[in-house]
């Protein structure tokens, strides 16, 4: 099939590359504008177009698909199908009109839960056992299309918002491959979306990430893991933001939200007479380093308090 493809971030880049594995004829990438990057702020292409251009393929970057021009730019590429994958711009009526076959989105969650823009990141932060992808067809809502197929991945407990990334990120592609085949046989069955059991999965923001001793430790836990890599959950620590980047639930204890009630493994008394046990931390702009070796330079005692400090 004759494809544009829309996507952005590197999550969406398998999606791409299995695309053109398949065979499919991608004739333009349409992603967004090349952005600062870095400590020398240099302008970087987003992820999507690195991958285009090394494939030789056009890549458009509009700032808005409302106007006539880009739509018209869009309809000289007569599209059979648009596939849109991480994207991060809504798509107008006229451009969901534009494919014969329609457009047809990967997205990061089990459709209808965690419509949104950070469906992986909230499903860690919540909690949950288990996240997966859904391929469904686009209309004007957002994420709320007829659903096609799914395929589920499990989140285990040290389970990163990073690592769950990688591995819908391939999923992702293969349930696209699988999509796309179902399309040009005509067997795709579109299963409407039931509103009754659905949640919306916000942007993160920095805002989240100051940390509170005194939610459970497994609370503090999804934190860790669902702000992993960004914007990381931090503590306040001997003046400078610390980056918690990996912890584990530890054992009950009874001591003050805050305090230190090991130092070998690290762990800090939480709520309802919980312990987190830190295993890998940074300080903002330090190395990772494990909590072993961070802590054997700035040694802790039990009963010393490792709070969080909100900002002015």
């Amino acid at each position: 099939m004759n494809v544009i493809f829309m996507g952005t971030p590197e999550f969406a880049v398998p999606c791409l590359e299995q695309l053109i594995a398949d065979g499919h004829t991608v004739s333009l990438v349409v992603t967004q504008g090349d952005k600062p990057k870095g400590r020398g702020q240099k302008l970087t292409p987003p992820p999507v177009k690195a991958a285009a251009l090394e494939h030789h393929i056009p890549v458009l970057q509009p700032v808005s698909l409302k106007n006539s021009e880009t739509q018209a730019t869009l309809a000289s590429y007569a599209p059979d199908l648009i596939v849109v994958v991480a994207y991060g711009k809504i798509l107008p009526k006229a451009v969901l009109e534009l494919p014969r076959f329609g457009c047809i989105n990967v997205h990061a969650s089990l459709l209808p839960r965690y419509r949104g823009a950070a469906p992986i990141q909230w499903a860690v932060l919540n909690g949950e056992a288990v996240s997966g992808v859904t391929t469904m067809f686009m209309n004007e809502g957002l994420d709320t299309g007829d659903m096609l197929l799914k395929a589920e991945c499990p989140i285990d407990d040290d389970m990163t918002a990073g690592d769950l990334h990688d591995r819908l990120s391939e999923l992702g592609a293969a349930l696209l491959s699988q999509t796309l085949v179902k399309v040009e046989e005509g067997t795709l069955e579109r299963i409407p979306q039931i509103d009754d059991d659905t949640c919306y999965a916000p942007m993160l923001t920095k805002d989240l990430r100051e940390i509170d001793f005194t939610m459970p430790a497994s609370q503090v836990h999804n934190r860790v893991r669902g702000l992993n890599p960004w914007p990381s959950a931090t503590v306040w620590f001997e003046g400078k933001r610390l980056k918690l980047q990996r912890t584990a639930v530890g054992e009950a204890c009874d001591a003050e939200p805050g305090t230190v009630v090991s130092t070998r493994p690290v762990a800090i008394a939480c709520g309802e007479r919980t312990s987190l046990v830190l295993a890998q931390v940074q300080y903002e702009g330090g190395k990772s380093l494990s909590a072993e070796d961070f802590f054997r330079g700035h040694p802790l005692t039990v009963g010393q308090r490792f709070g969080y400090v909100t900002l002015p």
